[in-house]
C-alpha cells in the first residue's frame, strides 16, 4: 500500500531540511579550505584558497637562485596548477552527495554535474597520477624547457 501523501510530504520536507543544513556545513568547510602542492623539482610550494586563488608562494631551499626565469615560472605554474586541481577535487567530493538521488523520495532522481566542464579534465584523473611518475620521468613541460636548453 502506498504511503499517504501527507506522510510523503513530511518525509520530503525533513529531507530538504537535512540537505539545507548539510549544504550550509559544506559551504562553511569549503570557505576555510586550502591546498598546497610542491613542484616536482622541489623548488616551489604554492597554496590555493577555496576558489583556486593563489594565497601563498614559497621558494624552497634557495633552489630558485640557480634557476632560469623560465624554469622558475614553470615550477610555479606546476605547483599552482596541482594545488588548484586538488582544491577542485575536494569541492567535487564535498558536493557529490547533493547530486545523488533522494533515498526517501524516488521521484527526486538527483542530477548530473559535468565536473569536467566546470573544472577541466584534470579533476577526473587519478589523484596521484602526476605524483606516481617513476623517478627520472619528467612532465612534458619540463621536456620543453630541456629542448630550449633550460633546466
Amino acid at each position: 500500500m502506498p504511503e499517504p501523501l501527507e506522510k510523503r510530504l513530511e518525509t520530503a520536507m525533513a529531507e530538504l531540511q537535512q540537505a539545507q543544513e548539510a549544504i550550509a556545513r559544506t559551504e562553511r568547510e569549503l570557505r576555510q579550505a586550502s591546498f598546497a602542492r610542491v613542484s616536482s623539482d622541489r623548488a616551489v610550494r604554492c597554496t590555493v584558497g577555496p576558489q583556486g586563488e593563489l594565497t601563498s608562494l614559497e621558494f624552497l631551499e634557495d633552489k630558485y637562485r640557480d634557476m632560469s626565469p623560465q624554469a622558475l615560472a614553470a615550477s610555479v605554474m606546476e605547483a599552482a596548477s596541482e594545488a588548484r586541481v586538488a582544491m577542485n577535487r575536494h569541492v567535487m567530493k564535498a558536493m557529490m552527495p547533493f547530486t545523488e538521488p533522494s533515498s526517501a523520495i524516488p521521484e527526486l532522481p538527483g542530477f548530473e554535474v559535468d565536473w569536467e566542464r566546470i573544472f577541466g579534465p584534470e579533476v577526473l584523473r587519478e589523484d596521484d597520477e602526476e605524483r606516481s611518475r617513476p623517478d627520472g620521468d619528467k612532465p612534458a613541460w619540463r621536456d620543453a624547457l630541456d629542448e630550449d636548453g633550460e633546466d
